[in-house]
């Protein structure tokens, strides 16, 4: 009897487990041999974070070998030879590339973006153990639409004086980033996931994200949603994190939201992320704020590395390297939470050099 009542709920679970899906926590190109990465250092204190990532990674063997490129922000266009090893890699690791502040210079990070069609952003902001914060159990993960928005690039002068900027919200890409964000959630046990929008004001841009986001929300009954103004989200940020899990956004609020909460939870210096597309990823410090550094840390050689150490750690689990990926996790949390070494932004005096050496001595 019991199994008459059983098969039913089984035949449930297989069906489940047989769909295809095609959108995972990271794509996986990888089939566990070494792997070649496209390393771009980029500006300021680029070349230094990505230089402790090349030892750490170097001492503890990981089966992974850059192909580094020269690329700074101020060039006209990504080098078509860059984009050319990342398309063949399908993996990159870059510093901070600074973008110039108006003069017609569109941004190297939003071009990488579009050319690679990479149209996730993943931010983990979460309180490391040992790093003392105003608020306590933070352990937000912001996925951000990465491709058109506010971040279109479709400006022009009407008149003299009077310049007008498109926002640009598509069905397509709403839906792709509101599967992403329940789709993450699904497969990393997360339970809630938060839209975050200003659509009672721009009632059709982000009134057309909210409509996809509820439409995909159907299909996952088991993860609750809900729905969150943008001033309002900002406002509960800094009062009560802890009740946020993942939250799905749109290109600029994904930015305000992921520095923000990267902030409460310890700091730019020491939140991971990465930008993936079906077949692409670029992984990077997660938050943007602070990652190219000011020119006083980068002649005192004291960039904070942990942000794209841990970056580096979601890279090697990307690339089916979970063992690796741990390993070195573990090593930066260990140095964390020891305490005896930190940079500046941490409250601490050491170098760069100093925190690599630290993480290499921990691992396992």
């Amino acid at each position: 009897m019991a199994t008459t009542r059983s098969a039913p709920l089984l035949k449930h679970l297989l069906t489940r487990l047989n769909q295809a899906r095609s959108v995972t926590y990271m794509p996986r190109p990888g089939d566990g041999t070494p792997r070649a990465v496209t390393l771009i250092p980029g500006d300021g204190i680029g070349p230094l974070v990505t230089g402790a990532v090349e030892q750490v990674m170097e001492a503890m063997h990981a089966p992974v070998y850059f192909e580094k490129y020269d690329v700074h922000g101020d060039m006209k266009a990504v080098p078509a030879e860059v984009l050319e090893s990342v398309r063949k890699n399908k993996v990159c690791l870059k510093g901070g590339l600074a973008t110039p502040m108006g003069g017609g210079v569109s941004s190297l990070n939003v071009q990488l973006r579009k050319e690679l069609d990479l149209y996730a952003s993943l931010v983990n902001c979460f309180n490391l153990p040992g790093l003392p914060t105003r608020h306590e159990n933070v352990d937000i993960v912001v996925i951000r639409e990465n491709t058109e928005g506010e971040y279109s690039g479709l400006e022009h002068e009407v008149v003299p004086g009077v310049v007008e900027s498109l926002k640009v919200i598509t069905k397509f890409c709403s839906e792709r980033i509101a599967k992403y964000a329940f789709e993450y959630a699904y497969l990393n046990n997360r339970k809630k996931v938060t839209a975050v929008h200003k659509a009672n004001i721009m009632k059709l841009a982000d009134g057309l994200f909210l409509e996809s986001c509820r439409e995909v929300a159907t299909r996952y009954p088991g993860i609750k949603y809900n729905e969150i103004i943008v001033d309002n989200c900002c406002m509960q940020l800094v009062s009560k994190p802890e009740q946020f899990d993942v939250m799905v956004t749109p290109n600029l609020y994904g930015n305000l939201v992921a520095n923000t909460a990267a902030g409460i939870a310890g700091g730019t210096g020491v939140m991971p992320g990465g930008n993936v597309g079906a077949d692409h990823a670029v992984f990077e410090q997660g938050a943007s704020a602070g990652n190219v550094g000011n020119e006083k840390v980068v002649e005192q050689q004291k960039a904070n590395p942990v942000a794209l150490l841990l970056s580096s750690s979601m890279m090697l689990r990307h690339l089916q390297f979970p063992a690796f990926a741990d390993r070195l996790e573990t090593a930066v949390k260990k140095v964390i939470l020891e305490g005896k070494y930190r940079t500046k932004d941490l409250g601490g005096t050491s170098t760069t050099q100093e925190v690599a050496d630290a993480v290499i001595d921990a691992l396992d």
